[in-house]
């Protein structure tokens, strides 16, 4: 779908002793950026982790498709029923190699509109390097703590990076509301990185909508 090729359809006739010289496989300059996003049913499912691992979980796949890596991102993630926010709070709790990074996230997002809420290290970290940041009790740290602020609808973003099974296992509670509350959680810097610049795309236009036909047309 992203190059307008039948993929699978060559493959299964070269499987069956076609040749590939016998296709027109001519790439044609791509103006656009594919993003494929999976979609996971644990809403379905109350009382499981939706963190992943070597199994097969997804029941699906969406694309996004725009001119930018941030809008198509943003597309896959709207496909996937996800919708990024404008404004709002953005928690961060992360492990120390992905900090660095999201001090620099936590400068976009706030440029932005938004304002960052963090627990004791990471917010420790984020100070140090001058960013305003508000400080949450985690949730087996006593109350109020970020669980309570998440059903409270005090945070519109979840950005949180785990190390070692005690921090995935401790985490369990903020995913699962996470996703009870329909609040976007990421889990890897990368994902984190890609989620500021869809916002920063959003924030400068709207989504747009073209058909694949004409996607793969060119026109």
């Amino acid at each position: 779908k992203a190059i307008g090729q039948p993929i699978a359809n060559i493959a299964a006739k070269v499987m069956a002793g076609m040749k590939l010289s016998e296709f027109d496989l001519t790439l044609k300059a791509q103006k656009y950026i594919a993003v494929k996003e999976a979609v996971f049913p644990f809403a379905r499912f109350p009382g499981v982790d939706t963190v992943l691992g070597p199994e097969m979980r997804s029941t699906g796949e969406v694309m996004g498709l725009a001119e930018t890596f941030g809008m198509a991102f943003a597309k896959s993630q709207l496909g996937g029923g996800v919708s990024l926010p404008a404004k709002g709070k953005v928690f961060i709790s992360v492990r120390n190699e992905h900090k660095s990074v999201m001090a620099l996230l936590a400068n976009e997002l706030i440029s932005l509109g938004f304002s960052i809420i963090a627990t004791g290290g990471t917010t420790k970290y984020l100070r140090s390097k001058g960013i305003e940041v508000e400080y949450i009790k985690k949730y087996h740290e006593g109350r109020p703590n970020v669980i309570d602020a998440m059903k409270n609808g005090d945070i519109s973003l979840v950005f949180n990076t785990t190390s070692g099974k005690q921090s995935l296992k401790d985490s369990f509670s903020l995913r699962r509301t996470a996703l009870t509350q329909k609040i976007p959680y990421f889990t890897t810097a990368a994902a984190s990185k890609a989620t500021v610049e869809a916002i920063k795309d959003l924030a400068h236009s709207g989504y747009e909508v073209e058909s694949l036909q004409a996607i793969a047309s060119g026109s």
